[in-house]
């Protein structure tokens, strides 16, 4: 699963957090943390939690 880079930024910007905050609430190393912002393939419960940290849905994060 990859995340679509300007809706991360655009849900980050919603939630008022930057990428150290949504990383901290996600509970996931920088390493990863990184593959998601640079628009990587990863798990989908990485993705997951990068949603939930940010209070929204996975699809809202997903590339089209």
């Amino acid at each position: 699963m990859k995340a679509d880079k300007d809706k991360l930024y655009l849900a980050m910007a919603r939630a008022c957090m930057n990428a150290a905050d949504v990383r901290k609430a996600a509970d996931m190393p920088t390493p990863t943390f990184n593959n998601v912002i640079a628009g990587r393939s990863v798990m989908p419960a990485t993705l997951g939690k990068v949603a939930k940290a940010l209070n929204v849905d996975v699809k809202d994060l997903l590339e089209d």
